[in-house]
């Protein structure tokens, strides 16, 4: 005889295959919040930083998703003592030129003007200066709300973290002024 399922039947055969997933450990949340998806909670992404432009600056930059948008968490050192440094996701995920400049502009998925991340108008990968303190190190976190960690067209995976020479104005377009690149990081899911 052939089995034929029914609406109904073919509803209650999926619930009881998701409650079994379930009942596993596995989800449909967590599948959606694997490594390098936007999903919410634990998709995570990582930049190590390499020296650019004849610096000693390096250092790690991690990004989480959260509600909300992206915790990102950065320990930079090699910097000068207690100097100020323009921070930013760049839209190419290439740090192979000496300079840093295969990097490409500021990461701009919207295509507003560059600004502080606490303005209406800023570009997606504009992140607050950064502080070295007395020793030349930075410990630095902030909660990026037009970023996600994935691919997709608000993404960090697959582009570059900069370190810049100077301080961010967050007036000049559409770079604030911030100076040379002295490093750069590939951001690659965690």
């Amino acid at each position: 005889m052939k089995q034929v399922l029914t609406p109904l039947a073919a509803c209650i055969a999926a619930t009881v295959a998701l409650a079994g997933c379930a009942g596993s450990g596995m989800s449909s949340s967590s599948a959606a919040s694997a490594p390098g998806t936007s999903g919410s909670g634990s998709a995570r992404a990582t930049a190590t930083l390499q020296p650019k432009s004849g610096t000693n600056t390096g250092g790690t930059v991690n990004f989480q998703q959260q509600p909300g948008g992206v915790m990102m968490t950065a320990a930079i050192s090699g910097l000068p003592p207690n100097s100020v440094h323009g921070f930013h996701v760049h839209e190419k995920g290439d740090c192979s030129a000496p300079d840093a400049m295969s990097a490409g502009g500021h990461f701009n998925p919207t295509g507003k003007p560059h600004g502080q991340m606490t303005m209406p108008d800023h570009h997606a990968g504009d992140m607050n200066n950064v502080t070295a303190d007395a020793n030349g190190n930075v410990r630095v976190s902030m909660l990026l709300p037009d970023l996600t960690v994935g691919t997709g067209a608000n993404g960090v995976i697959g582009r570059a973290v900069v370190v810049h020479k100077d301080p961010d104005d967050y007036k000049t377009q559409p770079t604030g002024n911030a100076g040379g690149r002295i490093a750069c990081g590939v951001v690659a899911a965690s």
